[in-house]
């Protein structure tokens, strides 16, 4: 290693990082994010590995490198939260982070010995929130948002609507179906309090992981092991709180669930902050309000951590539902319980797991050609990259294969490809 240097080998880097499910443009304050997290080993490492997830021995004949020496940088990255490792007794698969979900939140979460939070959080502030970069081209005129959905607060749904809630809708029966259980520090609320901006009082330690996410935060330290009782208790403890459920966008084998604030959360400020209505899918219902019962005293408005309630010249409600996420979060605070939860006219649809999120939200991006050709390395995967990114980029092509008749068809032809 170590033929490439200084600002071209991270700049490699950031192309790389940017071919990933999210896109992360590239600029100085990536440049800097870059520079301060990787080593050089790391980011060639990181340069030359195929995309998506790999075995060990896959990893190392496309990166031609020593695999003492590739297995050390790998373990140091999966540390670091640079790179996502899944063991299955003693063989390894490997993913590189994407910026989201992924390198941010993992070096915010991380702990321990040379941890310079201050210094990531300026780091991180200064890419995110600089300019309007990363949030509109992750954002912009997409249909995918970021990888998270929002589950409604099941005591905030009308049960006068007799609309079934769904196992995958409700924070607690994820919990209670997952076997392991880890919790660990909000990267949003850590990076807002190293910057002076947290307003709230909700403790760090909140952010909620399951099952294999679980097993890769406690391995790495960056997560502790908590029992479902305990899990069952912050479930509770962030609606007492009126936090927003944000969970993995899946609806099998949810990964993790953000109990998120309206003043911190880097995923409700693309909504709030910079008027991105699919910063987070939203849940199948939507803030309503019964005129009769509402006696106009302005809670639900002031509950709303987006900001999508406004009490109008009457002191009625009124719901901004083209960024209502139907959190719920207004009608727990309702003391008349007029406002209510009900169901949206519009179908939500989810990925049905990790595999179909990720080919969903890659097609979205324009970096589903890097799966289909992961190796970086080889000449003619990077000519097909090319070919196949720029067929697939046309918009009749990519609204036909997000589009409801093509789309089941689309996903399981993938399947059929990947095993």
């Amino acid at each position: 290693m170590g033929h490439l240097a200084g600002k071209d080998l991270y700049r490699k880097l950031g192309k790389k990082i940017d071919g990933l499910t999210a896109r992360a443009p590239w600029n100085d304050s990536l440049y800097a994010i870059l520079k301060e997290l990787y080593s050089e080993d790391e980011a060639e490492v990181a340069v030359k590995m195929p995309y998506g997830v790999h075995p060990l021995e896959y990893i190392q004949k496309t990166t031609g490198l020593n695999r003492d020496k590739l297995v050390k940088t790998l373990e140091s990255m999966a540390d670091k939260g640079l790179v996502i490792d899944m063991c299955h007794g003693e063989r390894c698969f490997y993913t590189l982070s994407p910026m989201v979900v992924g390198i941010f939140e993992f070096t915010m979460m991380r702990t321990g010995e040379g941890s310079d939070h201050k210094i990531w959080a300026r780091l991180m502030n200064d890419y995110m929130h600089g300019d309007d970069s990363f949030y509109s081209s992750n954002l912009k005129d997409k249909n995918i948002s970021l990888p998270l959905r929002t589950l409604p607060h099941e005591e905030a749904v009308d049960p006068g609507e007799f609309s079934e809630i769904l196992d995958y809708e409700k924070a607690t029966e994820i919990v209670k179906s997952a076997r392991r259980f880890a919790i660990g520090i909000c990267s949003c609320r850590h990076e807002k309090y190293h910057l002076g901006e947290k307003k709230c009082d909700v403790p760090l330690e909140m952010c909620s992981s399951f099952d294999s996410a679980a097993d890769y935060l406690i391995r790495h330290n960056m997560g502790k092991e908590v029992s479902k009782e305990e899990m069952l208790e912050n479930v509770a403890k962030a609606r007492d709180m009126r936090l927003v459920f944000n969970a993995d966008n899946v609806k099998k084998e949810v990964g993790f669930i953000c109990m998120c604030c309206g003043c911190c959360c880097n995923a409700l400020a693309g909504i709030k902050e910079y008027g991105y209505p699919n910063a987070v899918v939203t849940s199948r219902f939507i803030a309503k309000h019964d005129e009769d019962d509402c006696i106009g005293c302005g809670e639900c408005a002031e509950a709303c951590p987006i900001d999508a309630i406004a009490m109008d010249d009457d002191d009625n409600p009124v719901v901004d539902e083209s960024i209502c996420i139907g959190c719920g979060v207004c009608a727990l605070e309702c003391a008349t319980e007029s406002m209510k939860l009900r169901e949206r006219g519009q179908r939500v649809l989810y990925p049905e797991d990790t595999f179909e999120r990720v080919i969903l939200q890659s097609l979205n991006n324009d970096t589903l050609q890097n799966l289909i050709f992961n190796n970086p390395q080889s000449k003619s995967h990077g000519f097909m990259r090319a070919v196949v990114g720029g067929f697939l980029k046309l918009p009749p092509v990519k609204q036909a294969l997000m589009g409801d008749k093509l789309r089941s068809r689309f996903l399981s032809k993938m399947r059929e490809k990947s095993r």
